[in-house]
């Protein structure tokens, strides 16, 4: 068996001299298990293959990226956080297109909406050094979706687990040289998790309040925690030996979603995404290639009080609030090569996000029937930007800039409208100091504009309390980076330092009774520290270390902390991977943490124990069409969390400023079966 080699990407893809570029080529089929480093960030590749325990992005990435943080919501649908940033701070792409979720309580957030069964790769990039797309604000996760081949390939698999889990796939691709398409369908179902000490959702809820309104009804305790269904369909079609177009959609159902943290439930979580590109090669010397790239993406997510005893005897006081959004998108981008090897980038990027919500009760909660949340709101966007690469000897050298504007519009005239532009720009370089080390850094500045719910959102208490604030400014990021890629025989390693200035930085404030959004300045900086070593052929260790740390510039009004809120603790990976065979690994992984000891009290965080799991997988080959997964996570079925208790999320509430804290799963065995061909 060949060395297993980690191959890194060169800033964004570019290459960094003909020298590597030949190396790479070498070594592209050695690439194996560990995640292929990217200079701004990680890149995970065979997310479908590879990640199979559930259809959940956020739980694979926070095992797999040591600067990726997970939010528990549910069994299902959870929220990452990505270097101390989470929401719209960092941009979530699927193709090249954007998702949002609907609902202001995070319950759906957009890596919710693809499943880790129809996912090619994730490329996580750090820091503000994307201009192609809208709101990048501290950094992109980036969604590749798996694509159609030539011929014909098929996949069949089937997936069970603890607290009965059960999971169906099937993929079909295939078509000729012209022509090439695929469709790709899952459903999957769970019961309620229980955490390390035995308690399923509903006696979280019980153990923590007994008391609480926010209880299940007895009817409902036992109920399954989400069922779930997807699909997703491709047509690539080359209309000549130049021109490709490019059809993709993909639906995504859930229902009946568990969030017992919080005082509702999901009834459904739908979501429809679209995406047509046109690709132009070779024109000229003016137009390597041309692209033309349009997407839509609509999200229904109507959450309930149905299933709680605060719906009363029959869910007949039942309170819904049924919020929808709509993301459409269209890029023009234009690339070509100087005569002197420089490379251009240049495009256009228009984009509307529109989103509505409204309330509906029924009996003793009918008072609030119609009462709106977010008033049809309109964000519209329009940029152009522009990216400039050279080689300079060992010297790869980008730049980037891109200008926005930016109206937000909501219905009638109860609220004003707000109107930003921006110009960001960030130059990153990398210089190859000698074979196998490279020295790497950049400086950016990027702004994203605030959201609807922070602008404008309402809540029907006493006959209507405005949470939004129309006043708040965009939030800026000025960064810098800096860091090392050495790759020095058997040892591959990747440190990296960030300082992050943050101005106008939005966040919650507890201590308001309306306009509960604020614009503070703060700063956030940290390090990482990624690699792997190999003792043999087949025996290989991989790790990752991050940390970050947040600070308010000074106490937002009413408060005295000045710590910012979400900023996970030092957390770290080590796992020993053994190639027993080809095509088969044995893994044993540890994730751990640092005690959750800097937070926000006065938003209502709390302080966090330290936690390690041990967590065993092996895949095995049976045959060469049939692929064997069986795994076991929290070996020693811990008890712990990893989410806080921020209250810019609407969590159970006892009184007296005590909030539910979500333990995550306990020991969790699963096996799954696939068969290709």
């Amino acid at each position: 068996m060949k060395k297993r080699q980690i191959v890194p990407l060169i800033v964004c893809g570019s290459l960094y001299a003909a020298g590597v570029a030949a190396e790479q080529e070498q070594n592209k089929d050695e690439t194996e298990e560990m995640p292929e480093m990217v200079v701004e960030g990680t890149r995970l590749d065979d997310i479908a293959g590879k990640e199979v325990k559930s259809a959940d992005l956020a739980d694979a990435l926070s095992k797999k990226v040591s600067s990726v943080s997970l939010v528990r919501r549910s069994g299902i649908a959870n929220d990452i956080i990505l270097r101390g940033q989470k929401k719209d701070n960092i941009n979530i792409l699927i193709d090249g297109g954007k998702i949002y979720g609907a609902c202001p309580n995070r319950m759906d957030p957009p890596t919710s909406h693809i499943l880790t069964n129809n996912i090619e790769a994730v490329e996580i990039t750090e820091g503000p050094y994307d201009v192609e797309n809208f709101g990048t604000l501290s950094g992109a996760v980036k969604i590749t979706t798996r694509e159609p081949e030539e011929g014909l390939q098929g996949e069949v698999s089937l997936n069970v687990g603890s607290w009965n889990y059960r999971k169906g796939a099937a993929t079909l691709s295939g078509g000729t040289d012209r022509v090439r398409a695929m469709a790709s369908i899952s459903t999957e179902i769970s019961d309620q998790y229980e955490d390390g000490d035995g308690n399923d959702f509903a006696e979280q809820i019980e153990n923590y309040d007994p008391a609480s309104k926010g209880r299940y009804q007895q009817r409902y305790r036992d109920r399954e925690a989400y069922e779930k269904s997807t699909f997703m369909g491709k047509l690539y079609v080359d209309v000549t030996e130049n021109q490709e177009l490019k059809f993709s959609y993909t639906a995504n159902r859930s229902d009946d979603v568990l969030y017992p943290s919080s005082p509702m439930d999901a009834l459904y979580d739908d979501s429809d995404i679209f995406d047509v590109e046109y690709v132009i090669s070779g024109l000229g010397d003016w137009s390597r290639e041309l692209s033309f790239h349009y997407y839509s993406s609509q999200v229904g997510h109507p959450m309930s009080t149905h299933y709680r005893l605060s719906s009363g005897p029959n869910s007949m006081n039942e309170k819904i609030h049924h919020l929808e959004t709509e993301m459409q998108g269209a890029k023009i981008k234009n690339s070509w090569d100087l005569r002197d090897g420089t490379a251009m980038t240049l495009g256009l990027d228009f984009s509307r996000r529109n989103w509505d919500g409204v309330f509906h009760g029924k009996g003793m909660a009918s008072v609030i029937d119609g009462f709106i949340s977010i008033d049809d709101v309109d964000t519209d966007n329009a940029a152009v930007f522009l990216e400039v690469e050279k080689n300079i000897a060992n010297l790869n050298l980008k730049l980037g800039a891109r200008y926005d504007d930016t109206s937000i519009e909501p219905a009638g005239n109860m609220q004003p409208s707000n109107d930003y532009s921006f110009f960001s720009a960030y130059a990153f370089g990398t210089y190859g100091l000698q074979q196998g080390m490279k020295l790497f850094g950049g400086i950016g500045r990027s702004a994203r504009v605030p959201d609807a719910r922070e602008l404008y959102l309402w809540m029907p208490m006493m006959g209507g309390m405005m949470i939004g604030n129309p006043d708040l400014d965009q939030v800026t990021n000025t960064e810098i980076d800096l860091g090392l890629e050495l790759h020095s025989g058997n040892l591959y390693l990747k440190p990296k330092v960030f300082y992050s200035w943050l101005g106008d930085f939005i966040i919650y404030n507890n201590s308001k009774m309306m306009k509960r959004f604020d614009n503070v300045d703060a700063t956030i900086y940290g390090f990482s520290i990624d690699g792997s070593y190999n003792f043999t052929d087949q025996l290989y260790l991989d790790f990752g270390l991050a940390y970050q740390r947040g600070e308010k510039d000074k106490a937002q009004p009413g408060q005295t902390d000045t710590d910012l809120p979400e900023i996970p603790p030092l957390k770290g990976s080590l796992s020993l991977n053994w190639n027993y065979m080809e095509d088969s690994l044995a893994r044993a992984e540890v994730v751990a943490s640092d005690s959750w000891t800097r937070y926000d009290a006065d938003n209502g965080e709390q302080e966090l124990d330290s936690w390690a799991v041990l967590n065993l997988k092996v895949e095995h080959a049976l045959t060469k069409h049939i692929n064997l997964v069986l795994g076991v996570d929290n070996v020693f079925d811990e008890t712990y969390a990893v989410s806080n208790t921020y209250k810019d999320l609407t969590l159970l509430d006892a009184g007296g400023g005590d909030v539910i804290l979500m333990n995550e799963p306990g020991r969790y065995f699963y096996l799954n079966a696939a068969y290709k061909f």
